[in-house]
């Protein structure tokens, strides 16, 4: 499986950027997939996740009112609207995906950089 990330970029504060995570390969076995973001010098942290299946989310608490996790079940793709970015924001956002049957994700993409300027 390979993930691909796109979308991110230079916005100034208040403003929204979009991401896109597109999974390839054996997919099948896919069930979840969900956004980390590692500011820099800063460990990786979880931002938000979904289950493809039933469609359930889970948000980090700093971004839940401004930022929306949707996915495409089929085409196994992970969206990522951001809204209301903050300089804290910053960082290169990675994302993952989990197979059916395991604890933690198995699988990441190469990230991509969101710097939000102040």
């Amino acid at each position: 499986v390979q993930l691909q990330a796109s979308g991110g970029g230079l916005v100034q504060e208040g403003g929204s950027l979009k991401l896109s995570c597109s999974a390839s390969g054996h997919t099948f076995a896919i069930i979840g997939m969900g956004w980390y973001r590692q500011p820099a010098g800063k460990e990786r942290e979880s931002v938000a996740a979904i289950n493809l299946n039933d469609g359930s989310s889970y948000y980090e608490y700093s971004v839940e009112e401004r930022f929306t996790i949707s996915g495409d079940n089929a085409a196994k793709m992970v969206y990522l609207q951001m809204n209301n970015l903050k300089p804290e924001d910053t960082a290169v956002y990675f994302c993952a995906a989990r197979i059916e049957g395991a604890d933690s994700y198995d699988y990441w993409g190469q990230g991509t950089l969101v710097t939000v300027s102040s």
